[in-house]
């Protein structure tokens, strides 16, 4: 525990105003809207995992909530989000762990969990630094649906650079078994095709994702590290991936010359 006299260090919102709106007011409006555009719930049970894009709202917003959707039957049950995103900005070998005790969004602040925190640092392969969560917006964009949807919960934000699949599932073990954490992988998929070749990579990303392959490239998805991490422990015990939503900024805000691609995926709590 941190002595009386020492404060609170809070990550501020590196991306509001960009990636998604500062105005608290429209923060929420933009947020509730996508919420109540998301499709129909198919899943059979609520999601233990998520994966979820991090682009800007206007383009991978509705992606984003079709699958935050999926979790709104358990917003009194998930007391933690153990969040994985790509290093985007900073080279980094493991995975980064702030010391930050909080990250601020227009919507407030969200403790990073301590428990989970001081579990994760016994473990090697664990950086403990701000530098690589400070500029990065691949799990900050979460942060406001996240905000929206569940009612009382700390955050473990992580991100991750050169790590292994089975790096990211031993990290993923530590939680996976609490009834009331949720895991979240953020990552968008192809970037900068034309309409036509992104869809067919993206299809047969999707396809990979579903037959729990646990050797995606960078190029298929941004977070492909985290996402190969979350596949082999599903594959490890037997557990579904299925698909949620899958589009690209064509489909949403962007023109169809150079698209990036989105994609939701949920792993249900049922094992075999």
């Amino acid at each position: 525990m941190r002595p009386e006299t020492e404060k609170a260090s809070v990550r501020p919102a590196a991306v509001a105003g960009l990636f998604y709106p500062n105005d608290p007011q429209q923060l929420r409006d933009v947020v509730a809207q996508y919420l109540a555009n998301a499709p129909v719930n198919n899943l059979r049970s609520a999601p233990k995992a998520l994966i979820v894009p991090h682009a800007g709202y206007v383009y991978s917003g509705p992606v984003a909530a079709a699958a935050y959707a999926r979790i709104a039957a358990r917003r009194n049950e998930i007391r933690r989000v153990v969040l994985l995103g790509p290093s985007h900005r900073v080279h980094l070998q493991g995975i980064a762990l702030p010391r930050s005790d909080a990250f601020r969004t227009p919507l407030g602040a969200l403790e990073i969990d301590p428990d989970g925190k001081a579990l994760l640092l016994q473990g090697a392969d664990i950086v403990w630094s701000d530098t690589p969560h400070a500029q990065e917006h691949c799990l900050e964009v979460q942060l406001p649906f996240l905000q929206m949807i569940l009612e009382d919960f700390t955050v473990l934000p992580l991100v991750v650079g050169s790590a292994s699949p089975q790096q990211v599932a031993a990290v993923l073990t530590t939680f996976w078994d609490d009834e009331q954490t949720l895991v979240l992988i953020s990552s968008d998929l192809s970037h900068y095709h034309d309409y036509e070749r992104a869809q067919a990579i993206d299809r047969a990303t999707s396809e990979a994702i579903l037959r729990r392959s646990s050797s995606l490239s960078g190029e298929q998805a941004c977070g492909a590290v985290c996402i190969n991490g979350l596949l082999y422990l599903c594959r490890e015990r037997g557990l579904d991936v299925s698909e949620i939503v899958r589009m690209n900024s064509g489909d949403t805000a962007g023109d169809r010359q150079r698209v990036v691609g989105y994609g939701a995926f949920a792993v249900e709590q049922r094992e075999h």
